[in-house]
């Protein structure tokens, strides 16, 4: 059975993928480093901006009957 290489995300070094704890990505060091990109906001995922997430102050209080 031949053995399954990827291209690690953040340094495209080709690891195997089958018995590779960091998978996707070749060591540790990569997999945190992408972790810290996404933390500061580095990647974003696209998406409609709100005023005020969160606040409820506009809307009406519910009745109960």
């Amino acid at each position: 059975m031949a053995v399954r290489k990827v291209r690690c995300p953040t340094c495209k070094k080709e690891v195997s993928w089958s018995d590779n704890p960091h998978r996707p990505f070749c060591s540790e060091r990569c997999k945190t480093v992408d972790l810290g990109a996404w933390a500061s906001e580095k990647y974003r995922i696209p998406g409609k901006e709100e005023d005020d997430i969160g606040s409820d102050d506009d809307e009406e209080p519910p009745t109960y009957h």
